[in-house]
């Protein structure tokens, strides 16, 4: 336990930035979720509106500190490349195993 003021504060402080980071990832994980569900749906139109508000909360998180910048970036990058993949299935209109081939 700690002793010193300094440690006791740092230990209060420490628990209310892991509770809003915590919360911080439950919403985006949420969104992505939210994301990925309007994909596996096939509708395209809704997963590009729910892509852009998963990239916006990315951001955010990432601007915050709770999320490396580059990690922000990396999930942006996959999640696109995901929309990608179903527009281009859909647009060959067999599915995806044509995108696997």
């Amino acid at each position: 336990m700690a002793h010193s003021l300094s440690a006791k504060k740092r230990i209060r402080q420490n628990l209310k930035a892991r509770a809003r980071n915590r919360a911080r990832k439950a919403d985006l994980r949420t969104q992505v979720k939210q994301f990925v569900t309007a994909l596996s749906a096939g509708d395209v139109a809704k997963a590009e509106t729910e892509l852009r508000k998963t990239t916006r909360a990315l951001d955010r998180v990432a601007a915050k500190g709770t999320f490396h910048k580059n990690t922000a970036s990396r999930k942006r990058s996959r999640l696109t490349r995901q929309l990608n993949a179903a527009k281009a299935a859909a647009k060959t209109g067999s599915g995806t195993s044509a995108a696997k081939a």
